[in-house]
C-alpha cells in the first residue's frame, strides 16, 4: 500500500475521523495510538507508521462507498489489498 503524493495525509486523517463521527481522542482508541498523535497526523507534524496506514486502510474499507472514495483519492490503486 502507497500513499499518493498529490493529497496531504492531514486531509486523509480529518476526512475518515469525520466519516466515521469520531472525536480525534475517539479516533486515536479505535486505532489504539495516543490522541497527541491523532492530532500530529491531522496538523501535519508527523506521518502514520506502515502499520497504523494498514489500519486506516481498513477503516476505510469499513465505510463503503465513502471509504473506496477516499481510498482511491489517497491511496494508489495498484497497491490496494482488495
Amino acid at each position: 500500500m502507497t500513499l499518493t503524493t498529490s493529497l496531504p495525509i492531514p486531509d486523509l486523517i480529518r476526512q475518515l475521523r469525520q466519516h466515521l463521527n469520531l472525536s480525534q481522542e475517539k479516533f486515536a482508541a479505535k486505532l489504539g495510538v495516543s490522541f497527541k498523535t491523532v492530532n500530529r497526523w491531522e496538523r501535519g507534524h508527523s506521518l502514520p507508521s506502515p502499520m497504523a496506514l494498514k489500519l486506516i486502510e481498513a477503516q476505510l474499507k469499513t465505510l463503503g462507498e465513502p471509504g473506496q472514495v477516499l481510498l482511491r483519492r489517497y491511496f494508489l490503486e495498484g497497491e490496494l489489498d482488495a
